[in-house]
């Protein structure tokens, strides 16, 4: 299927903003764009926005009544999916991992705002709730959709190469893009759409959870399984796919001085938000390269802000 023709329901704000960072710039003595997909508009906004206008699409196609998907207490994937079931009139159950937490901040605030069954695994796996959490709506009539972690399958990369697309019309061309990576869907669509639409950058992803082999392993798949369901473009070289995992810290969900110093460098000098998560760690990350000359001051860099403002307000004490 032509990339062109997937079905598709506006959810997003698009396209979203480029826009330099002249005084960070300055700082740091390399010239640094920020693509807002902070801005795409659906409950605070979000990189997940763009991949469930694709699998929302096909959830309405096969009739679904509710969308369950699963991810971390803090999940900006949870609350955008969500906020896109309301929108659509939608149930929606969202399996998120450990013990009940209070919802009164972050995600989980906004998961119980737009309505969200919370359903948490306790000491069950992920995969065993969620398929506890599907089997239970089937049998109540609820003919439920199963998004997966991330929205990460073919359709949801399938919007991150159109992003890139859309990247190209606003005419930035930079030498690096740098943005988080984790369940794999934004990465394999960038690395695809800048191959299909003729972007000739370095797509570096900064891992926030995952060493960089089984990663890799994870978006390789992700990259062929897409370009088979598509049934078109070439496959990238292995080479294309780059990951840094020197970022980790204390691991997934544990900001450290690399992330404080991201978040306050981005807020006051720029005014923009980071989430201690996701784009705090890649920003820490691309500051590292950029002080240890990996990328050069000859070289321009295009940050890709993947969202998760909400989690701010659940890290307050981490992050001040």
């Amino acid at each position: 299927m032509n990339i062109n023709l997937l079905p598709r329901v506006r959810l997003a704000s698009l396209p979203t903003p480029v826009e330099e960072m002249p005084r960070l710039s300055k700082h740091l003595g390399r010239k640094l764009w920020i693509k807002r997909d902070d801005l795409t508009g659906l409950a605070l906004g979000g990189n997940k926005t763009r991949k469930l206008e694709f699998l929302c699409a096909d959830a309405l196609r096969l009739g679904a009544g509710m969308l369950i998907t699963t991810g971390a207490p803090q999940s900006n994937h949870c609350r955008q999916t969500a906020a896109a079931a309301a929108k659509l009139g939608l149930g929606c159950a969202l399996v998120l991992a450990g013990d009940p937490q209070p919802a009164d901040s972050g995600n989980l605030l906004l998961d119980s705002l737009v309505g969200a069954e919370l359903v948490w695994t306790g000491e069950k796996s992920r995969d065993q709730a969620l398929q506890e959490t599907y089997d239970r709506m089937q049998s109540a009539g609820k003919n439920p959709y199963r998004i997966p972690y991330g929205g990460s399958n073919p359709l949801g990369a399938a919007a991150y190469a159109l992003a890139v697309r859309e990247l190209r019309e606003q005419e930035i061309r930079p030498d690096w893009i740098v943005f988080a990576t984790s369940s794999g869907g934004t990465q394999a669509g960038l690395v695809l759409g800048a191959q299909w639409f003729g972007l000739n950058t370095r797509i570096q992803g900064i891992s926030v959870d995952r060493q960089a082999a089984p990663l890799r392993a994870i978006i390789s798949g992700l990259i062929a399984e897409t370009v088979r369901a598509l049934g078109e473009g070439e496959t990238p070289r292995e080479e294309a796919i780059r990951i840094d995992d020197r970022f980790l810290g204390a691991g997934y969900g544990k900001p450290g001085d690399l992330e404080r110093e991201a978040i306050h460098l981005f807020a006051r000098r720029e005014g923009i938000l980071l989430d201690p998560v996701y784009t705090a760690r890649a920003a820490g990350g691309m500051l590292e390269m950029i002080r240890r000359g990996e990328i050069a001051a000859s070289e321009s860099v295009l940050f890709w802000h993947t969202g998760g403002t909400p989690a701010i307000w659940a890290y307050a004490r981490e992050i001040l």
